[in-house]
C-alpha cells in the first residue's frame, strides 16, 4: 500500500487491541468528527461498535486512518480520489480485482509490524 511520509512524526501506536475515538484522534492528529465522517466515505474503515454505539478501533483501523490522512492532507487527494487510490494500490499490489483484500492487507501489515517490533526488543 502507500507509505505515508508524515506518519513517522505521528505518535507510535501502542500495543493495544482496541482504541477509543479520542485515542485514535490523538494518534492520527485528526478530530473525532472527521473520523466519523471518514467512516461514511471509506467502506474499509469499520470500527467495532459496542455499548451505546461507542466506537472501538483496532490497530489496522488506525493504520488505515493514517493512510487516509496522508492521501487527503499531504498528497492533496479529494475524498473520491483517495478512495480510488486506496483501492487501486491494493489491486496493484495483489494483481487482482478483489476488493476485500484491503482489510486483509492491513491485517498482514499489522502482523508484520508487530513481529518486527517484537524482534527489535529481542535483539
Amino acid at each position: 500500500m502507500l507509505e505515508p511520509s508524515h506518519n513517522a512524526e505521528l505518535p507510535e501506536i501502542p500495543a493495544k487491541r482496541y482504541f477509543t475515538i479520542g485515542e485514535v484522534s490523538e494518534l492520527c492528529e485528526v478530530k473525532p468528527h472527521v473520523l466519523r465522517y471518514w467512516e461514511q466515505e471509506f467502506t474499509q474503515l469499520k470500527p467495532v461498535k459496542r455499548r451505546g454505539n461507542r466506537r472501538y478501533y483496532q490497530r489496522q483501523d488506525v493504520m488505515l486512518i493514517r493512510q487516509i490522512r496522508t492521501l487527503l492532507y499531504e498528497q492533496g487527494f479529494t475524498i473520491g480520489g483517495a478512495r480510488q487510490q486506496m483501492v487501486s494500490s491494493v489491486v496493484d499490489i495483489h494483481e487482482t480485482k478483489s476488493l476485500p483484500l484491503v482489510k486483509n492487507t492491513l491485517i498482514i501489515r499489522e502482523i508484520i509490524e508487530e513481529l518486527e517490533e517484537a524482534l527489535s526488543h529481542l535483539a
